[in-house]
């Protein structure tokens, strides 16, 4: 399998995730919250332009199960009315249903064989049994090593135990499945960004759509001019000291 990037357009989400979504494959979405926003700012720095990401979070799927929904595995911080799930945990992925939420999605297929799916789900149900939470302490740390590409061979400066963020989830379980989504780069290093950018054969789908494209520019412009404002007033109050 040689890796290629099928674009598909004119459908909704459920549309693109029921035709999609199988055991095993990758989900990528880029999301149009503020912690969404942030997190595909920060990956800019794997751009040599500067370029934002697309991909704020990542998960794996599960399947369709008794209910007759596909469903999902992933690492996530969801808050619900009187609820908050923090870390593994699993979810229906009628979640991303929402297009005014999840602009941007993909699926990606490695082909695994059915023993290596197997291996993924099973590992990734003991992390939810097990509660493995989720890390903003460790999503920090691999902020840091984006701005310093030496620090991402080695060890999360910020790493700790029973903890994982999302695209880390996924490179931790792939790993389990023998196989490296991101060579050179520690599992709780790894970002959305770089399992959308995968060496491993593969054929990514991508869902495109005109207003999604036209929303990331004018969140980026809005984000820039609230960044530039903050600088102003950063220079203003160390002149007046």
């Amino acid at each position: 399998m040689e890796n290629q990037t099928i674009i598909v357009t004119g459908i909704s989400n459920r549309e693109f995730l029921e035709r999609h979504a199988r055991p095993g494959r990758i989900g990528l979405c880029g999301g149009s919250t503020n912690v969404d926003i942030a997190i595909r700012r920060a990956q800019r720095h794997l751009h040599a332009a500067g370029r934002w990401s697309d991909w704020s979070h990542a998960f794996i799927f599960e399947g369709i199960r008794a209910d007759g929904q596909h469903w999902v595995v992933e690492s996530d911080l969801q808050i619900l009315r009187k609820h908050i799930q923090l870390g593994a945990q699993e979810n229906r992925a009628a979640k991303y249903f929402d297009e005014k939420m999840f602009p941007s999605l993909a699926v990606l297929d490695f082909g695994l064989s059915e023993a290596q799916v197997a291996t993924l789900l099973r590992e990734a149900l003991e992390l939810v049994a097990n509660r493995e939470r989720y890390s903003l302490r460790e999503l920090v740390g691999t902020l840091i090593a984006l701005r310093k590409p030496e620090l991402r061979a080695q060890e999360n400066l910020l790493a700790r135990e029973r903890s994982v963020y999302c695209s880390a989830f996924v490179q931790q379980l792939f790993l389990k499945a023998g196989i490296d989504l991101v060579p050179g780069v520690t599992g709780k290093n790894t970002t959305p960004e770089d399992i959308a950018r995968t060496p491993v054969p593969h054929t990514a789908y991508q869902l495109q759509r005109e207003v999604a494209l036209g929303k990331i520019s004018q969140l980026k412009k809005k984000v820039s001019v609230h960044v530039r404002a903050g600088l102003r007033n950063l220079k203003r109050r160390k002149a007046s000291r």
